[in-house]
């Protein structure tokens, strides 16, 4: 692989090797990634940025100020993708293969976890709004995680959250969560209530994060 240098956001890194992870600044203002490497053209690549969603639990939160500072700020906009391609093209007289690829997330939430290494993200944590609500109420909540990555994230049996009307914010707590493996976990919630048969329903894990929240509401069914 060849080294790359890399200038984003006032800030330059010098021979690195792609992939590569960076973190973007949000906010109003562009930022262009730009990116050169020996025996292939310069690049420049500006970053989309689009409406940040959890600006809405903020606005729910705070009101009106709390979206005046959201604008202020600039936090109302985030970069649209996380994989940012960089298409460089051989310059002259080269066979020295470079890869093509930043991402914009942070090292820490990208670490290789495993069930002998838990405890090195940040997304072990997340915390988000949670709500379930049923006809009837009180119906008994219960939770567990659904892996299809189990060496990285295990699967666990069902935990008690509570009776329908539920509404708490709260963590996942989810022991080796990453950014690259939370499309692969899912959130069961199971709702059980006498006289009525159970009902389940499955949350993905990467759209709840995005979402700032988990919910759902359910119908129940006599027996």
């Amino acid at each position: 692989m060849t080294p790359v240098n890399l200038t984003y956001d006032g800030k330059t890194e010098r021979n690195v090797f792609l992939p590569y992870e960076i973190k973007i600044k949000r906010g109003f203002k562009p930022t262009t990634i730009k990116a050169s490497s020996k025996g292939y053209d310069n690049v420049n690549v500006n970053v989309k940025k689009v409406f940040n969603a959890t600006t809405l639990w903020n606005l729910a939160l705070g009101g009106v100020l709390g979206a005046g500072v959201d604008a202020a700020t600039g936090a109302m906009m985030k970069p649209e993708s996380k994989e940012i391609y960089l298409p460089f093209e051989v310059s002259g007289n080269n066979n020295e293969p470079v890869e093509t690829y930043v991402t914009t997330t942070q090292k820490s939430t990208q670490e290789r976890v495993t069930r002998e290494k838990p405890g090195q993200t940040t997304l072990e944590k997340t915390v988000i709004r949670w709500f379930f609500d049923s006809d009837p109420q009180g119906a008994r909540l219960m939770w567990r995680v659904i892996s299809s990555v189990p060496d990285e994230v295990k699967n666990t049996n069902e935990l008690y959250l509570g009776t329908t009307p539920y509404e708490e914010t709260r963590g996942f707590n989810i022991v080796g969560l990453t950014e690259s493996n939370a499309q692969d976990v899912q959130i069961e919630i199971k709702l059980k209530r006498k006289g009525y048969l159970d009902q389940t329903k499955r949350f993905n894990v990467r759209q709840a994060i995005d979402q700032q929240e988990i919910s759902g509401f359910f119908d129940l069914v006599k027996e």
